[in-house]
């Protein structure tokens, strides 16, 4: 390292390339770990002794550790160096994927997902960390759609590349694939990535444990709600409890003291605060609407892994094209303008999701995919950037942690939401249109004579059109869910302002 400190925006341009490639691999390889091995789980059942029910803990490992050790993250890299911090994540989470392609039993597997999710907790808002600070503010723009793209064309490619992945060379190349991105990914941090001054914080563990405490039973509950039928079993009463005690004691111990782990400071931030509320509703809208299409697809329209995957692949598409147009429109044209834009494009996508019917083609899918990718990308790159552009920059670790966080608590209560409300009202909805499977109704006599007089396998296929049409109807049902929740975002892009000429100064970094 040279002895001379220059700030981290002045770093030559060959370097912020190689640093930009070196960081988004290995955030892109995080960020297809969330979605990537969903689809593996049927094939693990057998290899790992497991059941049904309890191959779902390799997911639920992974989240709920994730989710645990996010928050800590600022204080991580100020303790031991973001350098440092991001190479040791890196490391670990490549070695443990490399041991869960390995597990041999669901206990070993259910091990190592936890260990790669604590690992894989800090890459995400490090790497926005790292992308801000190499970049003069003028770039930031362009830099968050470069981290935007990697962050939400992740989820979207994560089910169909698991998919052939497990189809072609089995599930545990679900986890190795990892390997070669990672290792790409730490030589060209090693190589490339400066070193920023470190500052002695004490570690609030009181504030650390109440968050740890509610973020992790918030996402246990979630992810275990619909296995124990969420409300009538006491494991979620639990849980719910346990989430209110750790934030409320932890919303006010943040409150009443000055030492703790996330600074206060950061939340009288405005746009900050602004931002916290919109990403959590992309949150929501984005892994909400992914976990709905593939089963839609396969239930609904018979559609193969990969054809599902084909099928939604434009969505992602849209995505880059928008990434690519936002990161240069943002230096012309008022974020709050492209934010708006963005969630109207969404809500547009959404409408026209409300109009799927079995009887479609795929062509209302994929154009209203690019056109929510459009939108999301819209909103993602100016909300980045002007969320960040007024904090201070010593707070920036700590506020992309919590950026990462609350983005994974919308995705996590979306998901549970739709699911909720899909199992639900299909049920109601399947009720309600069987009354009208009578022998009386003259459209059932015209349409099946032979149920009409009860014939049983009659009336076995008139209750799988039934079936259908009362899953379409809640999957109609949620997409104006999501509609709506979307539309209602809009007025909150009036709360955002915009950032004075110098909001901040970059961190000192030694450059080699």
């Amino acid at each position: 390292m040279s002895a001379s400190a220059t700030s981290a925006s002045d770093a030559p341009v060959l370097r912020r390339g190689l640093i930009t490639i070196s960081v988004m691999l290995a955030t892109i390889m995080q960020v297809l770990d969330t979605t990537i091995a969903n689809v593996a789980l049927p094939d693990m059942v057998g290899d790992l002794d497991a059941s049904q029910d309890t191959i779902n803990w390799v997911l639920t490992s992974y989240i709920v550790a994730a989710a645990i050790a996010t928050p800590v993250t600022g204080w991580l890299a100020d303790r031991f160096g973001r350098r440092e911090l991001f190479l040791t994540c890196i490391v670990g989470f490549t070695a443990t994927s490399l041991m869960c392609g390995m597990a041999w039993s669901l206990p070993s597997m259910v091990g190592f997902r936890l260990l790669q999710g604590l690992f894989g907790a800090s890459i995400v808002p490090l790497s926005q960390t790292f992308l801000l600070d190499i970049n003069p503010k003028e770039k930031h723009g362009q830099a968050m759609a470069m981290w935007g793209a990697g962050i939400m064309v992740g989820p979207i490619i994560g089910p169909t590349l698991g998919g052939w992945l497990t189809e072609t060379l089995g599930w545990r190349w679900v986890f190795l694939v990892n390997l070669p991105i990672g290792i790409i990914a730490f030589l060209g941090c090693v190589t490339s990535l400066p070193a920023v001054a470190r500052r002695a914080r004490g570690f609030d563990f009181f504030g650390f444990a109440m968050l740890s405490l509610g973020v992790g039973a918030l996402q246990l509950m979630l992810d275990r709600g619909a296995e124990v039928d969420w409300f009538s079993a006491v494991e979620i009463w639990i849980e719910l409890g346990l989430c209110l005690t750790g934030f409320w004691v932890f919303t006010m111990h943040l409150a009443m003291n000055r030492d703790t782990f996330i600074d206060p400071k950061i939340f009288a931030d405005r746009n900050f605060l602004t931002g916290l509320v919109f990403i959590f509703i992309i949150g929501i809208i984005l892994l909400a609407s992914l976990a709905l299409l593939p089963p839609m697809l396969s239930k609904l329209f018979n559609h193969p892994t990969i054809l599902t995957g084909l099928v939604m692949a434009p969505r992602g598409v849209g995505t880059m094209i928008s990434m690519i147009l936002v990161g240069r429109l943002v230096q012309l044209i008022d974020a709050r303008v492209l934010v708006v834009a963005g969630l109207s494009l969404t809500s547009l996508s959404l409408y026209m999701m409300s109009g799927f019917s079995p009887q479609m083609d795929d062509h209302l899918i994929i154009w209203s995919g690019v056109i929510q990718g459009l939108g999301l990308g819209l909103v993602f790159v100016p909300l980045s950037t002007v969320a960040f552009a007024t904090l201070p920059s010593n707070f920036r670790t700590d506020a992309a942690s919590l950026f990462s966080l609350v983005r994974n608590l919308g995705s996590s209560i979306g998901i549970s939401m739709v699911t909720v409300l899909l199992t639900r009202n299909t049920q109601i909805n399947h009720s309600e249109l069987s009354q009208f499977v009578n022998p009386f109704n003259p459209n059932l006599r015209a349409l099946s004579p032979q149920a009409a007089q009860g014939d049983p396998s009659a009336l076995s296929t008139i209750d799988q059109l039934v079936n259908q049409q009362a899953l379409m109807i809640s999957y109609v049902n949620d997409f104006k869910l999501m509609m709506v929740v979307t539309l209602c975002a809009i007025p909150l892009a009036l709360l955002l302002r915009k950032p004075k000429a110098s909001a901040g100064e970059a961190p000192q970094v030694h450059m080699d």
